[in-house]
């Protein structure tokens, strides 16, 4: 170890899309930190998450794997084996001191048996366990809907009841409780802004990076929930937001070309409350939702405040991104679980010490790829089964994109539960297939239909080039071990 290793903080969020901020073209949202970071560094402009769910997603993030080769293609329904090799046991073995706070998603799916029991969950005291993965300190917390448990603690949970706030947060989350008809309800919290979620993980955050001794390399990986339903923002930000006027995505409803698409796509629609999406109803759900960004944002400005001040950010590198988007009403949906970019696009930011130059790159680049990233900075050994490829040449004009990226995600609906959907992504085309089956189900012309309106699946003039990308492309990435 050498006491001029760089730091490296690793801000993660929940659901982030990857055009909501200012840097990426959103003159409505207010991102003024991840501008920054984007300004003093390097913005990839299509990266995508290797599968646009929380688990499997995060999966993929820590183990540098595609879910094929991880198995998780769902939450809670796969073991994730804390002794899997991993980003943070590797940056742990190169002499880097590591932490987490906030939301990992690394559970074993008997953590559901404890939902709508009379057993107690109390995830202080599960801290122990998620430092098997590499967190020599870790504070986990989950989203909003666990909090309202009677039967759950956590450190939040906990740090409201001491100040008296729990009660009426909880009723309020209730309200818009996940899987009823006001699932989707934009509302503003009842309680002040220093006490929302995101305030208080990024407190903790800043709390021990406070403690950390100066010639310490330390990796920080602030696991912020937001902006992930409910879409609760606090008060200031909800009166800033109160009468903005938000850009529209397509709205048009996917088309249904085959039974198995068709199936899923009506799982999904039903999982958006789809009936509910008025142009008034998505807006007053995009205010919202940008209101949690920009509380967000404001305090990664406290930590990256917080480095300054201790005279470590010259010394840091700080990457930012998420586990994946948010449909936000586009192509009549809402949420996650599919392939469109609101969905399966996250924002990918490097700033590196000192800053540089901003650089944007439009090529595509996957979360794994963040991962090989950290671990070069940190000059740890790779993932040897990663596919993830350093981003460090970018910085140097030297960069080369990929030639595809993949997406996956096991069916959600519950007359298809074997289905497994696998997006492939070039630099002009985005190819959809249910790999059980081998049935293709959604083709798309990035280049001349950048928002996805007509898939040409069954367009016989690209029957032959959806054959080349299964021998090209898909066949030799589900081969990879």
């Amino acid at each position: 170890m050498s006491s001029n290793q760089p730091n490296i903080v690793y801000i993660f969020s929940d659901q982030h899309r990857h055009d909501a901020m200012g840097c990426a073209g959103n003159d409505v949202v207010q991102t003024p930190t991840l501008d920054r970071l984007a300004n003093e560094g390097l913005r990839f402009e299509r990266t995508y998450c290797q599968s646009p769910l929380c688990m499997p997603s995060r999966a993929s993030v820590v183990t540098g794997l595609h879910a094929h080769q991880h198995g998780i293609t769902k939450n809670f329904v796969s073991d994730f084996d804390p002794q899997w090799p991993n980003m943070m046991r590797q940056l742990q073995q190169a002499g880097y001191l590591t932490s987490n706070f906030g939301k990992t998603h690394f559970y074993h799916p008997e953590v559901l048996k404890y939902v709508g029991s009379d057993k107690t969950l109390d995830l202080r005291d599960k801290d122990a366990y998620f430092r098997e993965f590499g967190f020599d300190h870790s504070e986990e917390e989950f989203d909003r809907y666990l909090h309202c448990l009677p039967n759950v603690f956590t450190h939040y949970t906990e740090y409201l009841k001491s100040k008296g706030l729990w009660n009426t947060y909880t009723d309020l989350i209730k309200s818009v409780f996940r899987l009823t008809p006001k699932h989707w309800d934009g509302i503003t919290s009842t309680l002040p802004q220093e006490d929302d979620l995101t305030s208080f993980i990024a407190d903790r955050s800043i709390e021990w990076l406070k403690n950390v001794k100066a010639d310490q390399p330390f990796f920080m990986m602030t696991s912020f929930i937001a902006p992930h339903v409910p879409l609760m923002d606090d008060p200031i930000w909800a009166q800033h937001y109160q009468n903005a006027r938000i850009p529209f995505g397509p709205r048009e409803a996917p088309d249904k070309p085959n039974e198995i698409w068709a199936r899923y796509l009506e799982f999904l629609e039903k999982h958006s409350n789809a009936h509910l999406l008025t142009d008034e109803y998505v807006t007053n759900c995009a205010r919202h939702y940008y209101g949690m960004i920009s509380l967000m944002d404001q305090r990664i400005n406290d930590i990256i405040q917080v480095l300054e001040d201790k005279g470590v950010l010259e010394n840091t590198w700080i990457v930012y991104s998420a586990d994946h988007g948010e449909m936000l009403g586009d192509h009549g949906l809402m949420a996650k679980l599919n392939f469109y970019k609101s969905s399966v696009q996250v924002p990918a930011l490097i700033r590196p010490p000192r800053g540089m130059a901003p650089k944007v790159e439009p090529g595509l680049t996957e979360s794994v790829d963040l991962t090989a990233t950290i671990l070069d900075i940190a000059g740890a050994e790779r993932l040897e089964r990663s596919n993830g490829q350093s981003l460090l040449p970018f910085i140097n004009g030297q960069g080369k994109s990929k030639e595809a990226a993949f997406s996956a995600i096991g069916s959600h609906a519950s007359d298809s539960e074997e289905d497994t959907f696998l997006a492939t992504f070039t630099e002009r085309y985005r190819y959809t297939l249910e790999i059980n089956s081998w049935t293709p189900c959604e083709f798309f012309d990035l280049q001349e239909d950048p928002d996805e309106m007509n898939n040409l699946v069954n367009d016989t003039s690209v029957q032959g080039m959806m054959k080349e990308m299964d021998t090209d492309l898909v066949r030799p990435h589900l081969r990879s071990a």
